[in-house]
């Protein structure tokens, strides 16, 4: 029996850069989280099948029509798996290869015992470990990069607004910079009929950029999380519809120059500055919220950003805000115990997490 094909990707947090990064070219800075999402693929006859415990004891089952793939059902939350698959396949198409079924099995790391969702990006992570899995099955021997951008071209048939830093995060770890493609010319040109190896090859990826950035050597990283999830979807979208009465080209290029400094402050080592740059984002967003009538920062997110203020750190909610995590830089001598005691009376709950090891080498 062929031994099965095991891929994990690790979950991620937004540390500057949210709602700006949607904008093809605008910076964000991100980190991949020491929680993992696993999927299992072993090959099958005459069918493929997904199994998550997430969704329930019953799998979802895939079969082939000269068209693509069918589906039991028009609507179930696979859908990121599916969209990996069916351009997956599409390659295996496009070079030739004889087309085989199998199973999917995912296991996800990413939230809570009671499957409380903890905003750490498991559609990411499913979506890259899914394509890193397929790769592996069919040896394709796609690059780091190119696993990136074909999670991408699957994610936007499914999400079309996002920014794709979530992957990027989870296919090469560690501390990232992040700028977006043009992702409307992207499923423009695979709705065309675009061949999926020809654009995982073109030029149009501009002005994508993907870089690793140093992580703070004395600065420890702390994550909160509210007990409150979010749609990172319904927030961006209503931050659009609110975006009339406010100034957003000059809010992009404030996030520009904050992120900019922060990445700079990164790699430079300069923790004090690197403080300062998280302290800005915070209020960046903040302002982004009042302007646009939209709750990124929740009474909840400005209790844990407030006590790790107190105690001599920095702090901001992470990604669309609304709930979810808050992340903190504490330098050594914050009162992160003080912190942590706060949090307990506010029912925020410590995540243990830590950075993921950078992966695969320089994007």
């Amino acid at each position: 029996m062929t031994a099965p094909i095991v891929v994990r990707s690790p979950g991620k947090l937004f540390i500057a850069g949210e709602y700006a990064v949607v904008t093809p070219g605008e910076p964000a800075v991100l980190v991949a989280v020491d929680r993992y999402l696993t999927v299992r693929l072993t090959p099958s006859a005459h069918s493929g099948s997904i199994h998550s415990p997430e969704f329930g004891r019953t799998p979802l089952v895939w079969g082939r029509t000269g068209d693509g793939l069918t589906i039991d059902t028009e609507h179930h939350p696979y859908e990121y798996v599916l969209a990996a698959i069916t351009l997956a396949e599409r390659l295996r198409s496009e070079r030739g290869l004889t087309a085989h079924y199998y199973d999917l099995h995912i296991d996800s790391g990413l939230d809570d015992a009671s499957g409380r969702k903890f905003g750490l990006g498991s559609s990411a992570a499913v979506t890259i470990a899914t394509i890193r899995a397929i790769d592996e099955f069919y040896g394709f021997g796609l690059s780091r990069r190119d696993a990136y951008r074909l999670a991408l071209l699957a994610t936007v048939q499914v999400a079309p607004q996002a920014s794709g830093g979530d992957l990027a995060a989870s296919a090469f770890g560690g501390w990232i910079s992040y700028r977006s493609p043009d992702r409307r010319v992207l499923r423009q040109s695979l709705d065309e009929g675009a061949s999926v190896a020809e654009l995982l090859a073109s030029p149009g990826w501009e002005p994508m950029d993907i870089a690793r950035l140093t992580p703070p050597a004395s600065l420890r990283f702390l994550v909160g999380w509210t007990g409150r999830p979010a749609s990172t979807a319904r927030l961006v979208d209503a931050v659009r519809d609110g975006s009339g009465a406010m100034d957003y080209p000059a809010f992009l290029l404030d996030s520009r120059a904050c992120v900019t400094d922060l990445a700079r402050a990164l790699d430079e080592g300069d923790d004090s500055a690197t403080l300062d740059a998280v302290r800005r984002a915070r209020r960046l967003l903040r302002r982004l919220g009042r302007s646009a009538g939209v709750a990124i920062e929740t009474d909840a997110l400005a209790a844990l950003c407030d006590t790790a203020e107190s105690a001599g750190a920095a702090a901001k909610s992470s990604g669309a805000g609304g709930g979810d995590c808050g992340i903190v830089l504490a330098p050594e001598d914050a009162d992160i115990a003080g912190m942590l005691r706060d949090w307990e009376e506010r029912d925020i709950r410590h995540l243990t997490l830590s950075v993921s090891p950078a992966e695969g080498g320089a994007p």
